[in-house]
């Protein structure tokens, strides 16, 4: 069992490539046994191109040069974190990594999350846990989503928890178990789209605020096979490259009026899919979009809440790390009410080059 309190730097990259997320934090027990935990620093480094190049063409590599990304990322990724903790004059216990997701398709078995964790361990000369996802998926889980342990013992004073990211998502707690799932494409879709006008994301929703909703777009992506599913679900970029994407191509219909009626889509998903709850705690990227923000508040049946600009940057990078810091402890980091898998697990892959804890 790890002593507490325990301080972790947890790293991030979401399927948006908007940067790399690192998160310090110390995370320690209270008085009644619950979780308390405290930001240190937190920081965004924003890929090169030549990485965002990269990392957008990685699932079309051979195997062998495939294998050698993996490696390089890590080794990148190590020397992210070992310059951030010498910038903020931080030390951690260990580094906490969710990777870069490649491929995530759980019904085949397959989940793989770039970034090398020996590779890591080489470079930041600190213990480093990744690999989270693999173990739920083997046990016949999504391998996703795994913040909602998080959501649970560190936000449980909101009824919901909704993350904006290149994925919406959701987690709230159902006959005392953690429910949650992916809800639809977020910034993954949108950022596309504003990239089309030459704008890297839309800023504030402006560009979809100029466009009208399409009827026809609106309800075919509404009609989409996933969105009837019930239960764990999760989304990669192969079903956005697949069958969400082509079904937009299949309407001839403006940038600014797409952008627009994906917010619609966005906001009618979130809505339907929120349980009976009074607060909704919003967070990621897409809580920034003053325009979707407006729509999702207009449909949902609760107040949505925005919190401070750190928890609603770094919270998914904050929870990896408190995973790790749940890994260090022996601890359930991986809920299969969330994931579907047959039991819950400590979802990780430890490599250390000293005594750890």
């Amino acid at each position: 069992m790890a002593h507490h309190p325990l301080t972790v730097l947890g790293l991030m990259s979401g399927t948006s490539l908007d940067g790399l997320d690192l998160c310090l934090a110390r995370f320690g027990r209270d008085g009644g046994g619950g979780w308390q935990f405290s930001i240190l620093a937190a920081q965004t480094v924003p890929y090169s191109s030549a990485w965002t190049q990269k990392l957008r063409q990685a699932h079309t590599l051979g195997a062998f040069d495939f294998v050698a990304l993996h490696r390089e990322y890590g080794r990148l990724l190590g020397e992210q974190a070992a310059s951030f903790l010498r910038s903020c004059g931080g030390t951690a216990d260990c580094v906490a990594s969710h990777g870069h997701t490649i491929f995530h398709q759980p019904q085949r078995g397959v989940t793989f999350q770039l970034g090398d964790g020996a590779a890591l361990a080489a470079a930041v000369e600190l213990p480093v846990i990744s690999d989270f996802r693999s173990l739920d998926v083997a046990l016949g889980g999504q391998g996703a989503p795994l913040v909602p342990v998080g959501d649970r013992l560190l936000f449980s004073g909101y009824g919901g928890c909704l993350n904006l990211g290149g994925f919406a998502n959701i987690s709230f707690e159902q006959d005392g178990q953690r429910v949650s799932f992916d809800v639809c494409p977020c910034n993954i879709a949108l950022n596309a789209q504003s990239q089309l006008l030459g704008a890297p994301y839309d800023s504030n929703g402006m560009l979809a605020a100029q466009g009208r909703v399409n009827t026809s777009l609106l309800r075919d992506l509404n009609a989409l096979d996933f969105y009837a599913q019930r239960g764990a679900k999760s989304l990669g970029r192969e079903w956005v490259e697949d069958v969400f994407f082509r079904k937009m191509e299949e309407h001839a219909v403006g940038v600014h009026d797409r952008l627009r009626t994906l917010c619609e889509h966005v906001a009618m998903q979130v809505a339907q899919s929120l349980p009976g709850c009074r607060t909704l705690l919003a967070t990621g990227g897409g809580a920034f979009n003053a325009f979707l923000m407006q729509r999702i508040a207009s449909l949902a049946p609760c107040e949505v809440v925005v919190p401070d600009a750190q928890i609603v940057c770094f919270k998914e990078a904050l929870i990896f790390a408190f995973l790790g810091a749940l890994y260090a402890g022996n601890e359930v980091n991986t809920l299969a009410s969330a994931t579907g898998a047959g039991q819950s697990s400590i979802g990780g892959s430890l490599v250390k080059m000293r005594k750890f804890l």
